[in-house]
């Protein structure tokens, strides 16, 4: 029996964790445990900044929330590693 495959074709049903990052900030336990409805946790991003996009913890993209009908979304803006080379040398 074989088996015809190329690349990465068996992995493309694996399932992975996609997580998108609001932002963060540090703060002591006791603020914490002090939050409570309707506390306002400030956090380390700009409103205009792009949201980081994590696969299993690593940084693979950013991108901005979008509503659609009454849920949100994700628009990729940016992959991550995926610029074009630049080739060396002198003009």
């Amino acid at each position: 029996m074989t088996i015809h495959t190329r690349g990465f074709d068996l992995l493309r049903e694996v399932d992975v964790r996609l997580s998108v990052e609001l932002g963060r900030t540090q703060m002591p336990l006791k603020d914490v445990l002090a939050l409570a409805e309707d506390s306002v946790v400030m956090l380390d991003r700009l409103t205009d900044e792009l949201l980081d996009v994590h696969v299993n913890g690593t940084l693979i993209a950013r991108g901005e929330i979008i509503a659609q009908g009454n849920r949100f979304g994700l628009k990729i803006v940016e992959m991550i590693g995926s610029e074009p080379a630049h080739a060396g040398g002198a003009a």
